[in-house]
């Protein structure tokens, strides 16, 4: 087969198979038939596919298969296609090779956690610079149908699932924000999840982007193999080294030989920046990481510094990230209530966790674990936790890690029936447990599926509860 797939089943006269009618299947699916390249569809949950079922696949007819990211490699549909010799590709290979023509800047940016803010704060930044750019991937928007929009550049979030299956992606700009155990059930393990992860760096022309406080994205970046003269910049938490952004005496400060050609060194002050620092003052290091992130990219794509700078300090990130969603009023200092419901596995909520004063964090926790343990998040993060609400229907996981890391900590178990009033329950028995200047912080290291429809509905559900316990008469 020839590097371009639609080219190839022109040329053989076969079929382009969908597996699987989500939304990035569905954007495939139209991508192909824009360039007249006929589609067969599979999907056991929809009656509208031409297959339902593995055993009715005619692969005489199918010359390659685009494969949607809920599909492992272990599917049986895609280790029928390996057994039939049928090439497997990602919709997000599949946009590469339809742009492949275009002047279009390409950054793609993956990690375990983090992904979204850094794009959309990378692609706010590009935009302010008077570039079309369109934020696009794991964001929400499928790939295939932004390039048959035209843009002049494309950030992309990329999942590890989309990766899986992209190859030699060859991108301006590309970064990883960190890595920790995700998706295992998916991967097999950690190293293939990794693995995965560092196909964003391969044939990288301008800048690859990496995490210089995370050891594992940093042997990443170390072994990559990048385009000639493609730069590695580091971002830090700490006082950059050279060739790193990091952060000095409260100042972000740009050693990289990334920039606009101003040659300048000090960049700003974190001050400057207020979403990146909390109403006493302090760093959200979660979001100040990802800032630096974002920077370094736009830095190694070449757009002015001020530019960038200045859309920096205008970009509020979006909801369920850390977010102040309700005030109680006290006697004394004010109890806030904070959503970061997209804090979906350990390493996110550990974040968020150490965002806060010690022993100031009520934390509502808890949900579809997947496999998960929780014995080294609340090790390392128990100094943090005043007491913790667990919700959820998987509750043994945590109930076990609090008892052998944390039984000093009190904790209240929420029962998951009725599920329609489990976050209101939750926030009332956290809001009992605040005193002044606590945080109750729903940031709650599982997914959300289990009595949720998403992320965002579990957050909208606290905001929702938060300000309803907030606006209440304290009790004499």
């Amino acid at each position: 087969m020839n590097d371009n797939v639609i080219d190839s089943l022109k040329a053989e006269r076969k079929k382009a198979l969908i597996a699987g009618l989500g939304a990035s299947g569905e954007s495939a699916k139209k991508a192909f038939e824009h360039f007249n390249v006929e589609t067969l569809t599979f999907d056991a949950n929809r009656p509208d596919a031409d297959y339902a079922g593995v055993s009715h696949v005619d692969w005489s007819q199918i010359g390659a298969v685009a494969a949607s990211p809920g599909f492992s490699p272990n599917s049986e549909i895609l280790a029928a296609a390996r057994e039939n010799a049928v090439p497997i590709i990602s919709e997000v290979g599949l946009a590469r090779q339809i742009a492949a023509s275009d002047s279009a800047q390409w950054v793609g940016i993956t990690g375990t956690n983090g992904k979204t803010t850094t794009t959309e704060m990378t692609a706010a930044m590009i935009r302010f610079a008077g570039i079309d750019a369109a934020a696009v991937g794991n964001i929400g928007v499928p790939v295939t149908q932004s390039v048959l929009e035209k843009h002049e550049a494309y950030v992309a979030e990329l999942s590890s699932f989309q990766l899986h299956y992209t190859n030699a992606a060859g991108l301006d700009c590309a970064a990883i924000t960190n890595l920790a155990d995700d998706h295992l059930d998916w991967h097999g393990s950690f190293e293939a999840y990794a693995a995965d992860k560092a196909k964003i760096f391969e044939n990288t022309k301008k800048a690859i982007v990496y995490n210089a406080d995370d050891e594992k994205t940093a042997l990443i970046a170390q072994n990559a193999k990048v385009g000639e003269g493609c730069i590695k910049i580091g971002f830090t938490l700490l006082e950059p080294q050279e060739g790193q952004i990091g952060i000095k005496n409260g100042s972000i400060v740009n050693r990289s030989q990334a920039g606009d050609g101003s040659g300048k060194r000090f960049v700003a002050k974190l001050s400057d920046f207020p979403f990146m620092c909390a109403a006493d003052g302090n760093m959200y290091p979660h979001l100040a990481a990802d800032a630096l992130c974002a920077l370094a990219v736009v830095f190694g794509l070449g757009i002015d510094n001020a530019k960038a700078l200045e859309a920096l300090r205008r970009f509020s990130p979006g909801d369920h990230r850390i977010k102040t969603v309700a005030v109680k009023k006290t006697d004394g200092t004010d109890i806030v209530f904070v959503d970061d419901s997209k804090a979906t596995n350990s390493h996110a909520a550990a974040a968020s966790l150490n965002s806060f004063a010690d022993k100031s964090v009520v934390w509502i926790a808890g949900g579809k674990a997947k496999g998960a343990r929780f014995e080294q998040l609340i090790r390392t993060q128990k100094q943090k936790i005043k007491a913790a609400v667990i919700i959820g229907v998987e509750q043994k996981e945590m109930r076990e890690a609090f008892e052998s890391e944390a039984p000093e900590i009190p904790v209240v178990y929420i029962s998951p029936e009725p599920a329609g009033t489990v976050m209101q329950r939750a926030v009332e028995q956290a809001g009992r447990r605040a005193e002044d200047a606590d945080c109750v912080l729903l940031a709650p290291a599982c997914a959300s599926m289990d009595q949720f429809k998403s992320y965002a509905e579990r957050g909208d559900c606290f905001a929702k509860a938060a300000r309803e316990y907030a606006e209440k008469p304290a009790q004499s």
